[in-house]
């Protein structure tokens, strides 16, 4: 079989700039984990760099990205925003009016659970990943490429089904990255390997190449090494692309 040369590129810069430089049609996933618009410094031990995640306006600094993005998909590329409650409603009605609502597939629930409880509301343990897909009718699925996981009560399946495990559906329970664990690349909002894997597998090919111009610690260009894909990744922190690099040097 013929070895497929694949995509493997890191961009220090700002997105807005950048963004316009790159081909079109060439990615046929963009995932992108922006800030959050927490209204504070991120940072989560002493070893994290740490960014400012303030805005005065989220949308009028995320969208413009977004829209400069959606022509470096193929015409049966998705894109895959992940957010948090304090922007993705906007974000939402947001992308609906730039992709029309008929492209918008599904809204993953990402939930965890690590930290504090609050005393005084029902504590915040989800993030929200928004799909949208370039058209709605020709888009890259592999069902069969999904991970299962066990039943929750194995016991009225039957031992087959039970052995198999059921494939996830929109609501994907998997644990934040450890503090300690040989996962962490001291980068404060890193995501987890499983929750990249999962995509990546499910929306896009072998040989296919993954955008992500938010790239932080470089999970994204991780999972698409650890599943025969090219990566071109943005990021406008120094620090955050040294990691990047370093990580997936080691790949």
């Amino acid at each position: 079989m013929e070895k497929i040369s694949l995509t493997k590129q890191i961009i220090l810069g700002d997105n807005l700039i950048e963004l316009p430089k790159l081909p079109a049609n060439f990615a046929t996933m963009i995932y992108i984990d922006p800030p959050f618009n927490t209204g504070k410094v991120q940072k989560r031990s002493r070893n994290d760099i740490q960014y400012d995640d303030k805005f005065d306006d989220f949308e009028s600094f995320l969208m413009p990205r977004i829209e400069e993005s959606l022509r470096c998909l193929t015409k049966n590329g998705s894109i895959f925003v992940h957010l948090d409650y304090r922007e993705v409603h906007y974000i939402k009605v947001a992308m609906d009016k730039l992709l029309d609502r008929d492209k918008f597939m599904n809204e993953i629930i990402w939930s965890y659970d690590y930290g504090g409880r609050s005393k005084t509301k029902w504590s915040c343990k989800h993030d929200t990943i928004l799909w949208y897909a370039m058209n709605p009718k020709d888009y890259i699925f592999n069902f069969d490429a999904m991970d299962r996981i066990p039943y929750m009560a194995p016991g009225l399946v039957g031992p087959e089904k039970a052995a198999r495990g059921k494939t996830p559906t929109d609501c994907w329970w998997h644990t934040i990255v450890p503090t300690n664990g040989k996962e962490k690349c001291n980068y404060p909002t890193q995501k987890p390997l499983g929750v990249l894997n999962r995509l990546v597998k499910v929306h896009t090919n072998q040989g296919d190449t993954i955008l992500d111009f938010f790239c932080g610690s470089g999970t994204t260009g991780h999972a698409a090494i650890k599943n025969g894909r090219g990566y071109v990744l943005i990021d406008s922190n120094r620090e955050a692309i040294d990691i990047a690099a370093l990580r997936l040097a080691k790949q």
